[in-house]
């Protein structure tokens, strides 16, 4: 029988807390945001609910319709292997294990959005002088941190 405490498993509370914060957010975003619009919170950032049928950076946003179910799918499997991964793997890897349940948290929650909606609901915005940044949300920033923290665990593995 598998331990969950002696594996990565036990880090899936990241991945709950991820769940919570991305679908919380995006409530609230969805509630009280207007579409498009920008509302100023601090120099260089706004709120600005938008819609993204495609992948990050609004990668074939688009399209016909078959990239909605096509990055769905791409979701769903990159997390059922990355559980599994996470099975596997000592629950003392402490940065891998993190790292891994933030990209299953964000994965997981825009696979909620495509599957619910069709689409990713966005609304942090990021710009410097008239350079703005692609619309993203907590999900995007739990890929991204847990990617950053994989390249991490993979130079510190490298350096030992």
């Amino acid at each position: 029988m598998l331990k969950i405490k002696s594996t990565g498993l036990c880090w899936l509370w990241v991945t709950v807390i991820i769940l919570l914060l991305d679908r919380t957010t995006k409530y609230f975003a969805q509630k009280y945001l207007l579409a498009y619009y920008a509302l100023p919170i601090l120099p260089s950032f706004n709120l600005t609910l938008s819609f993204n049928k495609g992948a990050a950076f609004s990668f074939l946003n688009s399209a016909a319709g078959w990239q909605v179910w096509f990055f769905g799918c791409i979701a769903a499997i990159v997390s059922v292997g990355l559980i599994i991964a996470l099975s596997r793997i000592s629950s003392r890897n402490r940065l891998l294990c993190i790292a891994l349940s933030l990209i299953v948290g964000g994965a997981l929650g825009n696979l909620w959005d495509r599957i619910t909606y069709g689409y990713v609901i966005d609304f942090i915005q990021l710009y410097l002088s008239d350079y703005y940044w692609p619309t993203f949300n907590i999900a995007d920033s739990a890929i991204c941190l847990g990617a950053m923290l994989l390249l991490l665990n993979a130079l510190k593995k490298t350096n030992d």
